[in-house]
């Protein structure tokens, strides 16, 4: 629910809980005070239009604190008359809060608490339905918590006596392996000694004595001999002897 009020020349959209800054008002903080100019107010999809004012509406506000605006500069100047003339200006406000907006039988403060309370209750039924269904989660896993522990241990005794039983078992079969590993053993021994000896005998009589390499024969460089010439021809000088002059 909203209003459109008018104070100081100016209309202002308001609703429960705002605070408005107008133009000041002659009030001290804490004062309560009905502004009863409504222009306008909207309730859902019911709206009242005033012409100019709405009938049986008005809005109670407190003053909240007397305040000033932000400072505006106003400065004026003559050309080609050496004129300049600057003021500075903050305007005067009062700030209100708004308390209620009244139309008819109608209250925007009832209203809004009905809506507040209504909220609070479905607040805290949601809060109790979330503390008891956190309260039955706790109590599901305490339960789960101890069933798996009750199975815990008794896979643990379980356990401890297959183990003592399979602790027996696996002694006997080492000692059992123990011995079989030495017979194999002795076994393997044995017969790399009789394969050792085996293979020692075939070597030896494998082994043929080494060939005897032929005496190497004499050179024997055959005899140059040169056809004679035939005849008619002269006969050719030979070359390893050389005639003084």
């Amino acid at each position: 629910m909203y209003a459109v009020i008018e104070t100081g020349g100016k209309q202002y959209r308001v609703e429960v809980g705002s605070e408005i800054e107008v133009e000041h008002l002659d009030v001290e903080p804490g004062q309560t005070l009905e502004l009863d100019r409504v222009l306008l107010v909207a309730d859902g999809d019911d709206t009242a239009i005033g012409r100019p004012l709405v009938d049986r509406a008005h809005v109670s506000a407190s003053v909240v604190r007397q305040d000033r605006g932000d400072k505006v500069v106003v400065f004026k100047y003559r050309p080609k008359a050496r004129r300049r003339v600057k003021h500075g200006h903050r305007q005067e406000l009062t700030v209100l809060r708004v308390a209620d907006i009244v139309h008819g039988d109608r209250s925007a403060a009832k209203l809004a608490e009905a809506a507040k309370t209504e909220r609070q209750r479905l607040l805290e039924a949601a809060a109790e339905a979330a503390a008891q269904r956190a309260a039955a989660d706790k109590a599901l896993a305490e339960k789960l918590a101890s069933a798996q522990a009750q199975a815990v241990t008794a896979g643990e005794a379980s356990s401890g006596a297959a183990g003592s039983a399979a602790g027996g078992s696996a002694a006997a079969k080492s000692v059992a392996g123990e011995q079989g590993g030495k017979a194999r053993t002795a076994g393997a021994k044995l017969a790399a000694t009789t394969g050792e000896k085996a293979t020692a005998g075939e070597k030896r009589a494998g082994e043929k004595p080494a060939a005897e390499k032929p005496a190497a024969r004499p050179r024997i460089r055959a005899p140059r001999i040169q056809a004679p010439p035939p005849e008619g021809e002269a006969k050719p000088k030979s070359r390893g002897t050389r005639k003084d002059t």
